[in-house]
């Protein structure tokens, strides 16, 4: 399989900031023993094991920084797969909410807090 240009690019721009922003990280980025091509058949290979076929943004790139971070890991074997790389939809604050009718709007009554009783302090002239 070889991953989309798109998905390429997302991965790498992600791993490069972060080496960027983490200097341990750079370091470890940097291992001979590793390589991009490697950490997409891995990424393939675990979302492969879920079942699933929908991951948040997140997800992957944490696959990407365990390849990289765990030397356990070793070459990964190629997988057949199709990568599909989407941007998330803008919010519309205006026309996301469905509308609900008018009839099953549910009026709610607020009910105030209990009053606490005020407690007095006594005096030694009180005892």
């Amino acid at each position: 399989m070889k991953a989309s240009e798109k998905f390429k690019t997302a991965i790498e721009t992600y791993l490069n900031v972060k080496a960027l922003t983490d200097a341990l990280f750079a370091d470890t980025l940097k291992k001979e023993t590793k390589n991009l091509e490697s950490c997409f058949h891995y990424i393939f290979g675990e979302v492969k094991k879920t079942g699933e076929c929908a991951f948040d943004n997140q997800e992957i790139f944490d696959m990407a920084e365990k390849y990289y971070t765990d030397d356990s890991i070793g070459t990964p074997a190629p997988i057949q797969c199709r990568v599909a790389v989407s941007a998330p939809e803008k919010p519309d604050l205006f026309s996301t909410a469905p509308a609900v009718p008018e009839n099953e709007v549910q009026k709610t009554e607020t009910v105030p807090p209990p009053v606490k009783p005020v407690q007095q302090t006594l005096t030694l002239f009180d005892l």
